[in-house]
């Protein structure tokens, strides 16, 4: 029978790659804090990786209360069979009442795993996190092609899981003088079960900036209409010192790589700057990228729903508006 009183905290699964803990875990520490602090409960990082004992100092100072560390030399790259009996011993020895992971390749990988073995469920792609008055975690997430939000609880089992994609929320400033526990654990492996080995690291440089962390994003839709016109969004970008990104059509089309997708089966993004060029603005789009700090688009259809959520609308043909705008900002930016 489950009590649910003996599950206890909210806990984060801290992603780290070769040593260097990614945005999304400290983004999702914040949250934590958020809902931990509703629910008078700590917050802890579960911290798996190779000489990374280091770097829980700075989990602390983002926001938790005891970091889990697991360092050990089997974990040096993500490996599905290795960290998922790490997590799942720690979670089983800890027993949290709550347990997030970024929605990235890994936790993706990762979440459903562990939901299996743990035997609860698993609430993907949430969009929002908050604590209900029986002190349940409410996850919402789009649903029905995301022209609806479903809230989903999970009220008979334990921890109750989710995964968040990165951009989603935001991480707090880190607190250098924040006081926290770190708790070594040690992993009992068995080898077994292991199936893959890492026989290389082989890692393609794009020479691109990630769009979840880019402050200016020149994005292109349906109506930029071709590579040709891609290539202007390329030269504006360039002169703004931005990143260009995509709707899901032109990923579609092969226009752009997925990487650079923004929206609901993208990446969702939050700039100082968003550019929205030919973009209808679909509402599996806007998911992407509403929390934008200021919105700029460009449609030839005023009533094209992206307006809705601009802040600076300008109705014309994009393709004959980038080419002006770019001659006129290389004139204005020295």
């Amino acid at each position: 029978m489950l009590v649910k009183k003996d599950y206890t905290g909210v806990y984060v699964f801290a992603e780290q790659r070769e040593g260097v803990i990614q945005s999304v875990a400290l983004e999702l520490i914040g949250k934590a804090r958020e809902l931990a602090d509703v629910l008078e409960e700590k917050v802890v990082a579960i911290f798996p990786g190779k000489g990374i004992t280091d770097q829980c100092q700075t989990l602390i100072a983002h926001g938790a209360d005891d970091v889990i560390c697991i360092d050990h030399p089997e974990l040096e790259f993500y490996l599905t069979e290795q960290y998922a009996q790490v997590v799942d011993q720690v979670v089983k020895a800890f027993r949290p009442s709550i347990l997030l992971f970024g929605a990235t390749t890994i936790g993706r990988d990762l979440a459903p795993r562990l939901s299996a073995r743990l035997e609860t469920g698993l609430t993907a792609d949430c969009t929002k996190l908050e604590i209900s008055e029986t002190r349940e975690l409410m996850m919402t997430r789009p649903a029905f092609g995301g022209n609806l939000m479903a809230t989903i609880m999970c009220t008979e089992h334990r921890p109750q899981m989710s995964t968040v994609r990165p951009g989603v929320m935001q991480k707090l400033p880190a607190d250098p003088n924040r006081q926290g526990t770190i708790i070594p654990f040690e992993p009992k492996f068995d080898k077994a079960r292991f199936k893959v080995e890492m026989l290389e690291n082989v890692k393609e440089d794009k020479g691109m900036v990630d769009i979840a962390e880019a402050k200016i994003l020149v994005s292109g839709g349906r109506g930029v209409g071709n590579q040709e016109g891609f290539d202007r969004l390329r030269d504006l970008a360039e002169v703004l010192g931005a990143e260009v990104s995509s709707s899901r059509a032109m990923v579609d089309a092969g226009i752009i790589g997925h990487d650079r997708q923004v929206g609901q089966t993208g990446k969702t993004v939050r700039p100082d700057l968003y550019l929205a060029l030919g973009i209808s603005g679909a509402i599996q789009h806007l998911a992407g990228m509403e929390e934008s700090d200021f919105i700029v688009a460009v449609n030839k259809d005023k009533f094209a729903p992206i307006f809705q959520v601009a802040d600076l609308g300008i109705v014309g043909d994009v393709n004959k508006i980038v080419p002006l705008l770019t001659e006129r900002l290389k004139g204005m930016i020295k």
